[in-house]
């Protein structure tokens, strides 16, 4: 059970500033006749009491509470819902089948970059299915098994037995199989909630891997499958020390790992990806979108750096102008064959302007180092780890020795080639900020000449332009180094 409280931040974004956790494992207490027995209605009602405690000192006006699987199945779920509401106040909306699937769905379209795939949310006595496609839902599922009831049907001890894992196997594999709308479609798997977020832990703890966050964290089929025979592996003992893994997850992980693993293989599935964004944050998009009349936002990653530019006091005006003068400089370079970029450099390009010298909002002195730190740990709805740390190495780009000095734990992620392409747009980006020292958008246009020796920028200006000229004579050399020519730039 989970309280979580948001405060929307001057941009709108939604930040968390409380998450409690209860471990109550609710389905343990519903009886062989299917009622919730009176311990679980106990533990239930003195877990919302003191998430009462919490909204109390908080002064919320308002309070959704939510119920999945278990109290779903209860067949005495109306005296539940009464007495809850006669001790604590809460008043229990018992979400759907559909309804769960949905809002699972719902959290990963509106803060993923996934226009297509198939999100699995395993919970303690159900487990949601769901495709989506261009992110509209298509399909769903709800199967009436969770972490918790496989571990209770399938396995006697605090791990399974060779056996026991033999019949579980065969089990989720029957049950899978009834999914004939996911069977081959070679689409990404998203993982939603505790199992899938704790498998992502544990295989950044086993790797070192560099950066923080977990949303959006990518691992191939291999990564899930390795991570499952070396859980298996282990005794329960070692199972309770695994780095990244719940003390109170340790006997339910190796069952939910099993049903990821069996749902990659009927689909096809090359990456498992987790959104650390689920069921809560699915219903209360339903509730913040109700008054626009629309549930999936148009673009998560646009969204995503208009918060960023809010959060930071980023000028906008300043950025577009920014933005038009690197782009200009870029396709001018590719015209004229200095350098070879593609449509996706372009983008990193336009998105490293946007939050470029980021940083200056906490100390202009040390700008770089922040802007880098900021993008490459602040979690961006809708861009993936590796391309987050590629926008932040563009956005921070002072030199050659800064540009190493960042890029080094990461190197492995990407070619030289890679890496030298992204050093000339930091460059290009760089270059095009000294066009705009003074903030006073007076670029008109920019042209380029080349000759033997090297090239000349033509730089047409609106007004008096001295203190860019100033900038841009002082800001080329990095240019030069990379294009190995030297650069004139004649304003008029």
């Amino acid at each position: 059970m989970r309280l979580v409280i948001y405060l929307r931040e001057k941009s709108g974004r939604l930040k968390e500033i409380e998450n409690v956790k209860v471990v109550a494992r609710l389905r343990n207490f519903l009886s062989d006749e299917g009622d919730l027995t009176e311990d679980g209605i106990r533990i239930l009602i003195n877990s919302l009491l003191s998430f009462r405690e919490v909204t109390n000192h908080h002064s919320l006006e308002d309070v959704k509470c939510v119920a999945t699987a278990t109290i779903r199945q209860a067949k005495n779920q109306q005296q539940i819902i009464e007495r809850v509401n006669n001790e604590t106040e809460f008043l229990i909306q018992i979400l759907s089948e559909y309804e769960e699937a949905y809002f699972g769905y719902l959290a990963v379209v509106n803060t993923t970059p996934f226009q297509s795939g198939i999100t699995i949310d395993i919970g303690g006595g159900s487990t949601e299915v769901t495709y989506f496609h261009d992110r509209k839902l298509i399909n769903y599922h709800s199967f009436p098994f969770g972490a918790l009831s496989l571990k209770k049907q399938f396995i006697s001890g605090e791990i399974p037995t060779e056996s026991e894992l033999i019949t579980l196997r065969k089990f989720i594999k029957n049950q899978m199989d009834q999914l004939e709308w996911v069977k081959d479609k070679c689409l990404p798997i998203i993982g939603i909630g505790g199992s899938a977020r704790n498998l992502v832990q544990i295989h950044q703890e086993y790797i070192a891997y560099p950066i923080a966050g977990v949303h959006q964290y990518l691992m191939s089929r291999e990564d899930v499958f390795e991570m499952n025979q070396y859980l298996q592996s282990l005794s329960f003992t070692e199972l309770q020390k695994v780095e990244g893994l719940s003390k109170d997850r340790a006997d339910i992980i190796i069952p939910a790992v099993e049903v990821f693993r069996q749902l990659m293989s009927i689909v096809g599935a090359d990456h498992f990806a987790l959104s650390r964004k689920g069921l809560r944050d699915g219903v209360f998009f339903e509730e913040l979108t109700k008054e626009f009349g629309i549930s999936v936002f148009p673009n998560v990653i646009e969204e995503s750096f208009y918060e960023l530019a809010t959060d930071y006091n980023v000028n906008l005006n300043h950025v577009f102008h920014v933005t038009n003068s690197a782009v200009m400089i870029a396709e001018l370079l590719n015209k004229a064959e200095v350098i070879s970029t593609t449509k996706e450099d372009k983008l990193f390009l336009k998105r490293g302007a946007f939050v470029y010298n980021l940083g200056s909002y906490i100390d202009s002195e040390s700008s770089s180092q922040h802007t880098f730190y900021l993008l490459a740990n602040r979690t961006i709805d809708g861009l993936f780890h590796k391309d987050r740390m590629i926008v932040a190495l563009i956005a921070s780009y002072t030199s050659k020795s800064g540009f190493k000095r960042y890029v080094t734990p990461y190197s492995q992620w990407f070619s030289r080639e890679e890496l030298q392409t992204y050093r000339i747009l930091g460059a290009i980006l760089k270059f095009a900020y000294s066009l705009n020292a003074t903030k006073r958008n007076i670029i008109k246009s920019i042209d380029l000449h080349t000759y033997k020796e090297g090239l000349t920028f033509t730089v047409t200006c609106h007004h008096d332009w001295k203190p860019e000229q100033y900038q841009a004579e002082k800001q080329k050399k990095h240019l030069e180094k990379l294009l190995k020519r030297p650069i004139t730039i004649i304003f008029s």
